[in-house]
C-alpha cells in the first residue's frame, strides 16, 4: 500500500444545517431544529462530537437565517461559566465548557435554500482541494459505532467517495437516495460495495435496491466541480445523490470518481422526524445510568395502563 499524503487525510468536516425545520412547528418557529435536546443536549452538539471523535476538529456549518443560536452554543459562555464555577457547579460547569472545546467550528450561510448540493458547494471555499466529511444533523449515529471514522478509513485505502448506506423495507426507498451496487473486489462481499449507479427517491418499482443513502459521507473534493455544473434536479434543488452518481459512472479514479458504500448495521436515530425523535430520547435516555433506572421501571408501568 502507498503512504498516505496529507492531502489524502480527511480533516475536515461539514454539517448542513440551514433547513428551516418545519415538520416540528410551532417548536422551531424560533429555535433551530437542531438545537432541540436529545434528552440534555442539542441534536447538533450529537453530531460535532461524532466528527471530533473521528479527529476531524474543523468544522464548517451551512447555516440560514434565525441559525445564530448554533454560533452561541458553541462559543464561550463567561458569565454563566463564572456563576457556575462561583456555586462550585463543577458537573454542570464542565457540560457547559465541553461543547466550545469540541472543534474549531466554523459557519457560513447558504443564502437560499438550493437543496443539499448547493449546501455541500458552499463549503468549497473553506474545504479546498481536500476530502472532506459531510454529516447531516437528522442523522444520529450512535456513539458506540463508529462508522463516520470506517468510512474515513476506507477512503485513505481506496480513495474516491464514500457514503453510508442502510437497508430499508422497500415501501420506504422513496424517501431516499438509492444505490445499485455490486462487491468491492471481485468474488466477495460485505459491509463494502462498489456503487455502480444511484436514483434520487426513486418509486418503490423502479429502485435497483433497498440500499438507502443516509446523512454520512466522505467526498472526495473532485465533487464541487460536479456539483457547479448539476442543474436543479428532483424538487428544483441542486441534489448531491445526482453529483454522486457522476462521481460513480463518468469520473476516472484518478481525477476524484468512483463510490462506495459502507452498509451500516448500527444503531441510528432519525431525528428528522417526529416520531423516530421521540423514540430516540427515550432510547438513549433508558440507556443512561442517571435516567435509566427510574425511566425504565416508569416506563414498564405506564405502558400497562395502556389498551
Amino acid at each position: 500500500m502507498q503512504p498516505i499524503l496529507p492531502s489524502d487525510r480527511v480533516a475536515k468536516a461539514v454539517i448542513p444545517a440551514a433547513g428551516l425545520g418545519t415538520r416540528f412547528l410551532p417548536a422551531t418557529k424560533s429555535t433551530p431544529k437542531e438545537m432541540l435536546p436529545v434528552v440534555d443536549k442539542p441534536a447538533i452538539q450529537l453530531v460535532v462530537e461524532e466528527a471530533a471523535t473521528a479527529g476531524l476538529r474543523d468544522v464548517l456549518m451551512i447555516t440560514g437565517r434565525s441559525k445564530r443560536p448554533l454560533e452561541d452554543h458553541f462559543d464561550s459562555t463567561p458569565e454563566l461559566e463564572r456563576a457556575l464555577q462561583d456555586k462550585g457547579d463543577t458537573e454542570r460547569l464542565e457540560a457547559v465548557v465541553a461543547s466550545s472545546r469540541l472543534a474549531t467550528v466554523h459557519f457560513v450561510r447558504q443564502g437560499e435554500p438550493l437543496g443539499l448540493g448547493h449546501a455541500v458547494l458552499c463549503a468549497a471555499d473553506h474545504v479546498g482541494n481536500v476530502p472532506f466529511a459531510v454529516l447531516l444533523g437528522d442523522d444520529l449515529i450512535d456513539a458506540r459505532d463508529p462508522l463516520l471514522s470506517e468510512m474515513i478509513a476506507l477512503r485513505e485505502r481506496i480513495g474516491g467517495s464514500v457514503v453510508a448506506l442502510l437497508e430499508v423495507p422497500p415501501e420506504q426507498i422513496h424517501l431516499y437516495g438509492c444505490a445499485a451496487v455490486e462487491p468491492l473486489d471481485a468474488g466477495t462481499d460485505g459491509e463494502a460495495v462498489r456503487i455502480v449507479d444511484l436514483v434520487e427517491k426513486p418509486d418503490r418499482d423502479d429502485a435497483p435496491s433497498n440500499l438507502a443513502i443516509i446523512g454520512r459521507y466522505v467526498l472526495d473534493p473532485a465533487v464541487f466541480d460536479v456539483l457547479a455544473d448539476t442543474p436543479p434536479g428532483r424538487g428544483g434543488e441542486i441534489q448531491l445523490t445526482d453529483a454522486l452518481r457522476v462521481l460513480a459512472t463518468e469520473i476516472s479514479p484518478d481525477k476524484g470518481g468512483g463510490v462506495t458504500g459502507i452498509v451500516f448495521r448500527g444503531r441510528r436515530y432519525d431525528t428528522g422526524d417526529k416520531l423516530s425523535y421521540l423514540q430516540a430520547v427515550v432510547r438513549l435516555a433508558c440507556e443512561r445510568s442517571d435516567l435509566g433506572p427510574t425511566l425504565v421501571p416508569w416506563l414498564r408501568e405506564f405502558l400497562a395502563t395502556l389498551d
